[in-house]
């Protein structure tokens, strides 16, 4: 509960921590940025003062400055980067789906690995080592801090409405939602269930540059050698 209380509108330490912990963890993983923005968000769950604004913001600000602080470490260190972010068989398979996925999916990718454990930092480093567009990784990493700063910050407020008496008790109803959140996507990520579906799909008819014109293009290619 006393540490609630010291992550009050009138702290602050509340917008020192909204900023910094979402910046840092970027580069330190280990840092609990969504944990500290969904308990801000429990604290401030019985008000509608003004200053909440002001806390969302630098959440979202926090995030974006540590997703291109990665980037800019990628890019200006990139080989050092890859040696200690992504060094052994794990960390070269994280780089390797970075790559990959970036690949498929570009700014999308960007957005999502927000909620994916581990992968804000695998894939914001990779941008900057592969030189990913500058003006893109902006727009999606601006979108991306508002968008999880919103979702840590009103689901702690929800939280905490919901058990206004026992506030701690609306931090781990909020806390575990936010993980099983997390959860799913990291399955999703891990089953990929569209490449299944594309290995699944009935092949349709055969059009005009299709595999089978190609055929019937070296039949007809190999008749007129034999023919010559």
């Amino acid at each position: 509960m006393s540490v609630l209380q010291h992550l009050a509108l009138s702290s602050p330490l509340s917008y020192l921590a909204a900023f910094l912990i979402p910046m840092l963890d970027a580069i330190l993983p280990v840092l609990p940025s969504e944990t500290i923005v969904i308990a801000l968000g429990v604290s401030t769950a019985g008000s509608t003062d003004p200053r909440i604004a002001l806390l969302v913001a630098l959440a979202a600000c926090g995030a974006f400055a540590g997703d291109n602080l990665c980037y800019f470490i990628g890019r200006r260190f990139g080989p050092l980067a890859e040696r200690k972010v992504f060094a052994g068989e794990k960390g070269a398979r994280r780089r390797a789906w970075a790559t990959g996925a970036l690949d498929r999916f570009g700014a999308r990718l960007i957005i999502v690995c927000r909620f994916i454990p581990g992968g804000r930092t695998a894939v914001t480093l990779t941008c900057g080592i592969v030189g990913y567009s500058r003006r893109t990784f902006l727009i999606a990493t601006a979108l991306a801090g508002v968008i999880w700063a919103c979702y840590a910050f009103f689901l702690g407020r929800l939280g905490g409405k919901a058990f206004e008496d026992r506030p701690w008790i609306g931090f781990l109803l909020a806390f575990g939602i936010a993980l099983a959140a997390s959860a799913v996507i990291e399955l999703v990520r891990r089953i990929q269930p569209w490449r299944w579906f594309r290995r699944h799909q009935p092949a349709g008819p055969p059009g005009p540059g299709g595999p089978a014109a190609d055929r019937a293009e070296d039949v007809g290619v190999t008749r007129t050698d034999k023919s010559g």
